[in-house]
């Protein structure tokens, strides 16, 4: 079982909320990891717990081979994944959009972990097209890097990989966005940027 699923976790844990992070990006060192590591700082300042799930570091399959039609066993660091999970009262993602959309192996992830039974539940009263939110009652911040600038991905491209996130994926197992942060332009930006936007992390951590 990979280790990062324990990493950043405190010894002793006392009135401060429980939270998970997951970093969702293949990569081992990138602006995400400093904007996560940044956050996770202000977050503990103020006495928060938090944990950090690093997708780059996990061992699993990220595709999702037969659907929901057939079984496919979790991988050890899955099945932590879900324990972490139900651990967590709120959840943080910090991932960069390629594409417009998340990255792969974020997708299998979820493909992977929000299985039915754990993240939600089909009603079975014939047609009906319900569903229990089983992730209920948990809070979610969004970190995100971007190379396309916020207004050109918003109001051009029609913000795709946001939607997915906060409404087909997080809102359709219950868990309530709270903030949405983006960090864009990435590519053109200068040290000076960079590093306001890790005083910004740690802001947002300090009000998890």
């Amino acid at each position: 079982m990979a280790e990062a699923a324990k990493s950043g976790a405190t010894p002793l844990e006392g009135d401060g909320k429980r939270i998970l992070m997951i970093l969702g990006t293949p990569k081992t060192d990138s602006l995400c990891h400093a904007l996560g590591e940044a956050y996770a700082q202000g977050a503990r300042r103020e006495g928060h717990v938090v944990r950090q799930l690093k997708l780059g570091e996990l061992q699993f399959d990220p595709v999702l081979r037969g659907g929901y039609d057939h079984n496919q066993n979790l991988e050890p660091d899955l099945l932590e994944a879900q324990r972490q999970i139900h651990w967590a009262e709120h959840l943080v993602f910090v991932y960069p959009v390629w594409w417009g959309g998340l990255p792969a192996l974020l997708k299998g992830f979820f493909d992977r972990v929000f299985l039915p039974g754990f993240a939600f539940r089909y009603r079975d009263h014939g047609r009906s097209q319900l569903w229990d939110k089983l992730l209920t009652g948990r809070t979610a911040d969004l970190l995100v890097t971007l190379d396309t600038p916020r207004w050109y991905f918003r109001w051009i491209y029609g913000a795709p990989a946001h939607r997915q996130m906060v409404r087909t994926i997080l809102g359709f197992c219950g868990i309530k966005t709270q903030r949405l942060t983006e960090f864009s332009p990435v590519r053109p930006s200068s040290e000076a940027q960079r590093q306001n936007w890790l005083r910004h992390a740690e802001q947002l951590g300090g009000r998890a």
